[in-house]
């Protein structure tokens, strides 16, 4: 079914749609252990707006079926250092793909999680994750958000806090320009760190959309961070998401 599914993709034809008429999710599932991928691929099939648009197996065609397929998800079952995984990330960064790459990492696995970020990876999850929560990282970094779970973004701090008196230097500096924040920029900087996207944030603080995005392009001047992801680890290292 797989391998039909990544055919059709590679000729144009596979452009899934949902149940209801609507433009599906495509997602491509890579690891080598055929019962995780199979098992994967069923949960994938069986909701309405998810589409299995392949899987690989090996790095030998990682790289070709990811240019053939062009999926909008890969959920990732190899570590962010293993040659398939680079293949997979050089393919998408060569041909400029829109593809968002979730990480799936096991509970003993020594990932280096701020290496997967710094690759291109969209979302962390643990192999050992609920179905609920999985599919909603696809959902998620599909609609272009940063899906991290707690353990993963405490990793992420804790080693970005050791790079050195670079870093340091920039750390003071980020914490300066917090206290230059406006209450209601703060408070979108909580919601950023607990996953909100720009229309939840305008309906929960009763603002328009366009005013949310007015505040978030002020917050990323007055920190000096580049993407949501880094406005996220910010806020959580400094507690800013608990009274959101």
């Amino acid at each position: 079914m797989a391998r039909l599914e990544t055919t059709l993709s590679a000729t144009g034809l596979g452009v899934g749609l949902a149940k209801n008429g609507m433009a599906s999710i495509r997602v491509l599932i890579a690891d080598d252990k055929s019962l995780f991928r199979d098992g994967l691929s069923n949960l994938v099939t069986a909701q309405a707006d998810l589409d299995v648009a392949g899987t690989i197996e090996n790095a030998a065609n990682a790289a070709d079926q990811i240019r053939m397929v062009r999926p909008d998800v890969v959920l990732l079952g190899w570590p962010a250092n293993a040659p398939a995984s680079q293949r997979i990330f050089a393919a998408i960064h060569e041909v400029k793909l829109s593809t968002r790459v979730i990480l799936m990492v096991a509970e003993d696995g020594k990932e280096d999680i701020v290496e997967a970020v710094r690759l291109g990876c969209s979302g962390i999850v643990p192999k050992s994750t609920s179905t609920e929560l999985l599919l909603k990282s696809v959902r998620k970094v599909h609609a272009g958000e940063i899906w991290l779970d707690r353990m993963s973004t405490a990793d992420v701090i804790r080693r970005l806090s050791k790079k050195g008196p670079g870093n340091v230097a920039a750390r003071q500096g980020l914490r300066e320009h917090g206290a230059t924040l406006s209450t209601r920029e703060r408070e979108i900087v909580g919601l950023i760190a607990q996953g909100f996207k720009n229309k939840d944030m305008a309906e929960r603080l009763f603002i328009s959309e366009q005013t949310v995005k007015n505040h978030l392009h002020n917050i990323f001047d007055k920190l000096g961070v580049s993407d949501r992801l880094e406005l996220a680890l910010y806020a959580i290292h400094h507690k800013l998401h608990e009274g959101a």
